[in-house]
């Protein structure tokens, strides 16, 4: 497998899985409805998890443009090659939303709240303020890289292994995702992901959901343009600190 296609299939597994627990707990008539922020946070620990562990071996497991992107600036990955790695994050991310929506499609039928039929595949503020939104976004991807380039002493990639996530070791990644979601996620619903936000987001404005919102366009780029933005601000900081 190249990492082209490990980057699809682990963020297709990480998109399925993640928003899949958020459809579980908000929609009407599941297993899982009504099962709280501890449920969600937990799911998307352990979607993380398995993303890092299907693609780690071929691709690093990046699973996301802001990593991407952060391991760029800072030298540890090829700017050639990241234009690569973030198409294959969002096509991943729009496949794993699909996914959700077939598994999921009698319990989007049976909801009738237009927002949590959203919230199964996109981000949304709990109290909209665009400049507070944007720094929950930069601060929560702001942990995450910085923390990341920190875990083994800042060395990041094995022998043999592509640098990403996956040379760090899924399951302390997990925690530190898990960790942002309990403690940041309460107000934007940590995207800290461009493509976790934005390919779902399109996939939910072609499918045939009824009743559905017309995806809150207005604040899309917030879950974009935040976490760039906090990837950026770790890995400068990170190599001021590495001197």
């Amino acid at each position: 497998m190249n990492a082209f296609i490990a980057e699809i299939i682990g963020t297709m597994i990480l998109i399925l899985l993640g928003n899949g627990v958020v459809a579980n707990v908000v929609l009407s008539g599941t297993k899982g409805n009504n099962g709280g922020w501890i449920v969600i946070t937990t799911g998307w620990a352990l979607a993380v998890f398995t993303g890092v562990v299907i693609a780690g071996p071929y691709s690093g497991a990046h699973l996301n443009p802001a990593v991407t992107i952060a391991l760029a600036i800072a030298g540890k990955f090829s700017w050639a090659q990241a234009p690569v790695y973030i198409l294959a994050q969002f096509i991943g991310a729009m496949l794993g939303a699909f996914l959700v929506w077939v598994i999921y499609k009698d319990h989007f039928l049976k909801t009738k709240e237009q927002g949590l039929k959203a919230a199964a595949f996109y981000t949304s503020p709990a109290i909209r303020n665009n400049i507070s939104n944007l720094l929950s976004e930069i601060i929560g991807t702001f942990v995450l890289i910085f923390v990341i380039f920190h875990f083994a002493n800042g060395e990041m990639g094995a022998e043999k292994t592509p640098v990403g996530l996956g040379s760090l070791g899924a399951i302390p990644v997990a925690f530190l995702v898990w960790a942002i979601g309990l403690s940041l996620g309460g107000t934007t619903g940590y995207a800290i992901n461009p493509a976790r936000d934005l390919g779902p987001r399109l996939i939910y404005a072609i499918l045939p959901i009824k009743n559905k919102e017309k995806g809150h366009w207005s604040y899309a780029w917030i879950p974009v343009i935040g976490p760039v933005i906090g990837a950026a601000v770790a890995a400068f900081l990170y190599l001021v600190l590495k001197g």
